[in-house]
């Protein structure tokens, strides 16, 4: 089953005195955003480096728990009686006769999944952050543009009325509520370019080596064209996989705290001189767990494992309604994308040539003229709101179902 298309349709944005706006008609010229590159560029980000050296301490400190429990002693003894002279040497070992270190090794390699699947959840995490950041900065940059073009065209309306107010063919009401129009506009447009620096700030925090004029988002997105949920998907997500492993260590703790209620005996071996006799020792010593045979510790543990499960079902149930909910909202984005692209299909153009001509021939006065040309222009907002809305919520779907690694990677 193929679950990923690069074959899916993009938006055509359409705006006064031009046939289509996009992003890739600025003045300089993008490439589309390749999967290595962005790679790279998580790789590189602070968040992501130290995340990385805290799941290499978890590695180091698994290796850590292979190593057997108990170290040898070594002791040593001399003493000086009348004329002769006493000295002993010996070595003792604790056995570790309950297999301790069996469960110790479990629960090392129980950190190591928990540490890997926190690392990949990161990178997903700071790799979605980065793709919203593209997003936005593309929302604000088209924004920019149509205001853009709005701007110029009412420059140039506000010189026309003037000349025909002059001429005699306007009175001086339509003049005003042009350059009213214009003023608003003034401020929406210092709005959206506030918007459109801060946007461009985002996307160079988090992706250190961007330019406006190197990568940036596929227009069509990522490409999904398949939401059926896979079930695997659920129970293989990192977040889900942690908590899994984290129940698995607080299980494995409990155990071993279980293990250490029972003694271990050490064994030693000695030798020495006690004047001219040589002397041969073995000792034997074993804990007696009277005054406190750790059960109360064990309990503990034990009780600790019982809420690890319950965090770990907690974990899943939350994933699985978040996967829900964002399929639910891509659908529906997806769906009115779909509309208002077919509703807007070769309009865009059509109707700003059509508003002027009925404006110029007299069968449109100013006031309407102006409002018309204002409702066009919130319906190519619309648009370019609506296609940025089903890139967030495609991004936002493919790190719910833990699948954004694998989107990204059919990136040219």
């Amino acid at each position: 089953m193929k679950f990923f298309s690069v074959k899916s349709a993009g938006v055509a944005l359409f705006i006064s005195y031009s046939a289509t706006m996009s992003v890739s008609c600025l003045a300089f010229a993008q490439t589309t955003l390749s999967s290595d590159w962005l790679d790279r560029q998580i790789n590189k980000h602070p968040d992501i480096v130290s995340a990385r050296e805290l799941m290499n301490a978890e590695f180091s400190k698994a290796q850590g728990s292979k190593l057997p429990l108990y170290n040898p002693e070594l002791s040593t003894g001399y003493e000086r009686e009348g004329d002769g002279n006493n000295f002993n040497i010996g070595i003792s070992q604790t056995i570790d006769l309950w297999d301790k270190q069996a469960v110790n090794v479990a629960i090392g390699d129980k950190i190591l999944t928990v540490a890997s699947n926190q690392f990949t959840y990161a990178v997903a995490q700071k790799k979605a952050q980065a793709l919203t950041a593209l997003i936005n900065w593309q929302l604000a940059t088209d924004k920019s543009v149509l205001a853009f073009e709005q701007e110029q065209q009412l420059d140039i309306l506000l010189k026309i009325v003037t000349k025909r107010q002059q001429a005699g063919d306007l009175g001086p009401v339509d003049a005003e509520l042009t350059f009213l129009n214009l003023s608003q506009l003034l401020n929406k447009t210092a709005q959206i370019q506030a918007q459109l620096t801060q946007a461009q700030a985002d996307v160079n925090e988090l992706l250190p080596d961007w330019r406006p004029d190197t990568q940036v988002y596929p227009e069509k997105g990522l490409g999904v064209t398949n939401f059926q949920v896979v079930e695997q998907w659920l129970t293989q997500h990192p977040q889900v996989l942690a908590a899994q492993a984290l129940w698995q260590v607080q299980k494995n703790i409990a155990q071993y705290a279980m293990l250490e209620t029972k003694a271990d005996p050490t064994i030693g071996l000695s030798a020495g001189k006690n004047a001219d006799d040589n002397i041969v020792g073995i000792t034997f010593s074993m804990p007696l767990n009277i005054r406190n045979d750790y059960q109360a510790n064990a309990k503990a543990k034990n009780q600790q494992a019982i809420a690890a499960e319950a965090s770990f079902r907690a974990v899943m149930r939350k994933q699985k309604y978040l996967i829900q909910a964002s399929t639910a909202s891509l659908i529906s984005n997806k769906k009115y994308l779909g509309r208002w692209q077919k509703l807007m299909q070769g309009r865009g153009e059509s109707s700003a040539q059509l508003l002027q001509k009925q404006w110029q021939l007299g069968d449109l006065n100013t006031s309407d003229y102006l409002l018309a040309l204002q409702q066009r222009a919130e319906g190519l907002y619309a648009g370019i709101e609506l296609q940025a809305q089903f890139k967030l919520s495609e991004v936002q779907w493919l790190l719910n179902v833990g699948q954004l690694n694998v989107a990204t990677k059919l990136l040219n």
